[in-house]
């Protein structure tokens, strides 16, 4: 398991509030997926503008009781050993079955080749290795969180 904050998200974190003249705030910090392969990839695809969404159940978020993510939320993405890259700011947020997800929202995750297809394909696997230790039993009218973000600012940034 990975330290709560590396001390690169300290750093970015007052590196962003520096930049903006505001004063610190540690910023939550959390990286993509569930295996390191699929988590680093994710970051690099956000780095590389091709990422713009993420989509955990809102079962998962249930299950965990975490809140769900709110239009203006910051967050650093970090690889999966916690190493902090990016601010992400959160731009829109839906709540969507899964069987309703679209050809538009697949591509904004970025990930294979940005068809429904591939998203549907992998995300319903993800969904099962999500919601495994849960009361939680994946469907296909499962709620789905549909999370739009942004860059804000990177490492480059500083």
């Amino acid at each position: 398991m990975r330290p709560a904050n590396h001390p690169s998200v300290i750093e970015l974190s007052k590196a962003y509030f520096e930049h903006h003249n505001q004063p610190f705030e540690m910023l939550p910090n959390w990286h993509f997926c569930d295996n390191e392969a699929d988590a680093n990839d994710c970051l690099d695809l956000v780095l590389a503008g091709v990422k713009k969404a993420t989509s955990p159940s809102l079962w998962w978020y249930k299950a965990n009781n975490i809140a769900l993510p709110q239009v203006g939320d910051l967050n650093i993405v970090t690889d999966w050993h916690g190493y902090a890259h990016c601010i992400v700011k959160t731009t829109k947020v839906t709540i969507v079955p899964f069987n309703l997800i679209d050809d538009t929202y697949a591509a904004l995750e970025g990930e294979g080749d940005k068809s429904l297809a591939y998203w549907r394909q992998v995300h319903w696997a993800y969904y099962q290795r999500e919601l495994a230790e849960t009361k939680y039993t994946p469907s296909h009218d499962m709620p789905i969180v549909c999370e739009e973000f942004e860059i804000v600012f990177t490492l480059e940034d500083k």
